[in-house]
Formats: structure tokens, C-alpha cells, sequence
């Protein structure tokens, strides 16, 4: 006898969700309003279509995405307390102590790597031992570490503009800020990928790259941690829309190298009871990268932008615009080689290593080792 689902007890189920649906889509349209009205003196006709924008992307997300939910309201909850916390003074984060220890945004960035580096070594864990439970574990520090991630970048925002009105600015202005972007990006791609699909076996090899980027930061970049006054080229609204994009695409072209290194391991009998099977792999490797395509296409079209507004010209043959230009070339070849020559396999999956190593040069070697019109990013 075939069992129907009873429409009743469905929609009993449907309830709670739409309600939390819309209580969520109310506070983020009041919390909207509010900016829009109170910060009017301090936004332009830009700055508010990207505010909207902002919200109207994130609503969809989180509809589709509802444990951005969450997140989303974690993060802003913990940033408001900070603000209360600072009562208009910087220098409460040397005396307070929720401040001191844990919301000051730089507090709050150390928690965040503290928790990616403890989610890796969870799921390294869960990994060897076969144990799901480790690797649910690592699920949890990985979401720990994005909200305190979400939550440093926001109060770091406030933060610049209690230095001063005209010092205020988004949190991407160099690298050490972009790298916690990166850090936070990259995970919260691995994390939708795993809800999506069910799956867990590659939070380590997603887990290990932001780590290192963590590490990287630490080591080299705690000397930019100071917030600094924009010079006149970054003080723009593409900024704003450009950085955010760009590293989008990165953190998708990083995950895609991961999951072609595991696509080279997978026939290993070690790996191979370990990850999943190659033509899974190499679906998420096209995913990955198509998806990085777009975002890195919108941010070049958008630095062009920028460049002719700041510059008087779209293109200069700057060293980091020429690197973009090569990422770009480089993986639009990726994409037609898969789309249209129908080409598989080893040859795909070292290919996305050695464009990650290409994207790195692009992102981190030309601020260290080239001079530009990009040099600010330097650390």
C-alpha cells in the first residue's frame, strides 16, 4: 500500500520555517530602513544602491541558504555589542573586557583563526579515524571561526570610523584585511558545498588552504593590522563591490585546486576509501571554477571601472592587472577545454593546481615582489 504525504502535517512542518523566513526578512529590511534614514548625511546616491543591493542579495541567499539566517544575525548581534561596548571611545578595547578578549575586531579575527585551525585539525581526525563525529565537529569550529571571522570585519568597519569620519572605510583596503575576507569566503564556499551535498570527506583538504592563509596572516601581516586612512585612490564606492568579487573568485579557484589534488590522490588506496569518487571530484572542480569565472569576470569589468574613474583609463598594463588578465585567460582555456573539447581527467585536475599557483602569484606575489599602480596592497 502506498503511503501519501498528508498535506496537513506538511504544511505544519512548512510553519515554523516561513515564520522564521519572514521574521528574518523583517529585521533585515528594518535594519536596512534604519541605515538608510540615520546615515543619509554620510551615504550618496551610491552608497545607497549598494546598501540595497547588499541586503536584497543577502535575503535571497539566506532564503535559499537558511543557515546564513543565523550567521547573518550572530554576526550582527556580536558586532552591536561591540559598538555599545565602545561608547564612541577606540581605546575601550584596552580596558573593556569583552573588548579586550574577544569582540574587539582583532580579538574576534583570532578567534577566527584559532577556530579554522582547530577545524582542520578536527576533520584531519575525523579523516583518518573514519569518524563522522570528528568531522561534524570540525563543521561546527569551521562555522565558529566564520562568525567570529563576519564579526571582526564588521567591527573593524566601526572601528575605522571612530579614527575619524574621513578615515572610515570598509575592511578591504589591504592585505591583511583581504586576507580574512579570503579566510571567511573560502570557508563559507566549502561549508555551502558540504550542506549541499551531504558530505564532509573534503573538509580537510578546504580546511588546510584557509589555514595556511591563516597562518600566512599571522605571520606576516599583523604589522598592517593597524587600521589606516585610505589614500585617494581606494576612496571609492567600486572598492566597495570590486574587492568583494574578486575574492569570490579566488576562493573559488582555490577550492577547485583542493579538489584537484584530491582527484590526483584518489586512486591511492589509502585516499581512495577516504574521498569521493573522481568523477564527483571533477564535477566540483567545474563547479568551483565556473562559478570563481564569473565573479572574477564581474571584478575585472568593475576594476575598469574603477581604473578610468581613479586613473583616466580602463587598462594600464599595471603588473596586477596583467596577472588578472593572465587568472582569466587561464581559466576561461580551463572552461573550454572541459565545455567544448570534452577534455577529462589528470590533465584537468593539474591544470587547476597550477592555475591556483598562477592565482597566487596574482593575488599575493604581485604586491610583494612588483611595484604598480597597485603597490598599496603590499603588506
Amino acid at each position: 500500500m502506498l503511503a501519501y504525504p498528508n498535506p496537513i502535517y506538511a504544511g505544519r512542518r512548512q510553519t515554523p520555517r516561513l515564520i522564521r523566513n519572514g521574521l528574518f526578512l523583517a529585521i533585515l529590511a528594518g535594519a536596512t530602513c534604519y541605515a538608510l534614514l540615520h546615515y543619509a548625511a554620510q551615504m550618496d546616491m551610491f552608497d545607497n544602491v549598494i546598501l540595497i543591493a547588499g541586503a536584497i542579495g543577502l535575503a535571497v541567499m539566506a532564503l535559499s541558504w537558511t543557515v546564513l539566517q543565523p550567521l547573518s544575525l550572530g554576526a550582527a548581534a556580536l558586532s552591536l555589542a561591540a559598538i555599545g561596548l565602545y561608547r564612541g571611545q577606540l581605546d575601550s578595547a584596552d580596558h573593556v573586557f569583552l573588548l579586550k578578549y574577544f569582540l574587539s575586531s582583532q580579538c574576534a579575527i583570532m578567534w577566527m583563526g584559532l577556530s579554522y585551525w582547530g577545524a582542520t585539525v578536527l576533520y584531519a581526525l575525523g579523516w583518518l579515524r573514519r569518524a563522522t563525529s570528528w568531522m561534524r565537529l570540525g563543521t561546527r569550529a569551521a562555522w565558529a571561526g566564520s562568525l567570529f571571522g563576519l564579526t571582526g570585519l564588521l567591527v573593524r568597519w566601526f572601528e575605522s570610523y571612530l579614527m575619524g569620519a574621513d578615515v572610515g572605510h570598509i575592511p578591504v583596503s589591504n592585505l591583511y584585511e583581504v586576507f580574512v575576507l579570503f579566510s571567511f569566503l573560502t570557508t563559507m564556499l566549502y561549508l555551502h558545498l558540504e550542506q549541499h551535498f551531504g558530505s564532509r570527506q573534503l573538509g580537510l583538504f578546504a580546511m588546510l588552504m584557509v589555514s595556511a592563509a591563516v597562518a600566512f596572516m599571522f605571520k606576516y601581516g599583523m604589522g598592517a593590522h593597524e587600521i589606516q586612512p585610505l589614500i585617494p585612490a581606494l576612496k571609492s564606492y567600486w572598492m566597495k563591490i570590486h574587492v568583494p568579487a574578486n575574492f569570490i573568485g579566488y576562493g573559488a579557484f582555490s577550492m577547485a585546486a583542493m579538489f584537484g589534488a584530491a582527484w590526483l590522490l584518489a586512486d591511492r588506496p589509502f585516499f581512495a576509501s577516504r574521498l569521493p569518487s573522481r568523477a564527483w571530484l571533477d564535477e566540483l572542480s567545474y563547479k568551483a571554477i565556473a562559478l570563481g569565472f564569473v565573479f572574477f569576470t564581474i571584478a575585472a569589468i568593475l576594476g575598469a571601472l574603477w581604473a578610468a574613474e581613479a586613473w583616466g583609463g580602463y587598462w594600464s598594463w599595471d603588473p596586477k592587472e596583467t596577472w588578472a588578465l593572465i587568472v582569466w585567460l587561464n581559466y576561461a582555456a580551463w572552461l573550454h577545454a572541459r565545455l567544448v573539447k570534452n577534455v577529462r581527467g589528470a590533465l584537468l585536475a593539474w591544470w587547476s593546481l597550477a592555475g591556483f599557483v598562477i592565482t597566487l602569484f596574482a593575488f599575493l606575489g604581485v604586491n610583494m615582489f612588483l611595484s604598480g599602480l597597485h603597490s598599496y596592497g603590499s603588506l
